[in-house]
């Protein structure tokens, strides 16, 4: 799990479903990379996780966002519309 982004309104957190610790035999069939992205609506509480395609296309708009950096203003735009699939409450892990 890593934090990517952490403002007033939201947190962004990259989550590795089936990463495997360094001391851990590598698997003997291969896996698909499975991981996903986990934005927290601080405003309203809840949290969405995007997995799958939704996870390649935000990895894409943070890719994008590598070579060119965002202004605060956008980063919360984009997140804003991410947000609106919010329906879960947030829980403790």
């Amino acid at each position: 799990m890593q934090m990517l982004y952490d403002s007033e309104s939201f947190v962004v957190v990259q989550i590795h479903a089936n990463a495997l610790e360094e001391s851990a035999p590598q698997p003997s069939v291969p896996q698909l990379a499975r991981h996903g992205f986990e934005i927290v609506d601080k405003r309203s509480g809840k949290e969405v996780y995007l997995d799958g395609s939704w996870a390649e296309l935000f990895q894409e708009r943070l890719n994008v966002w590598q070579k060119n950096t965002p202004t605060q203003e956008e980063v919360e735009d984009t997140l804003e519309g991410y947000a609106e699939l919010a329906h879960t409450p947030i829980g403790l892990h």
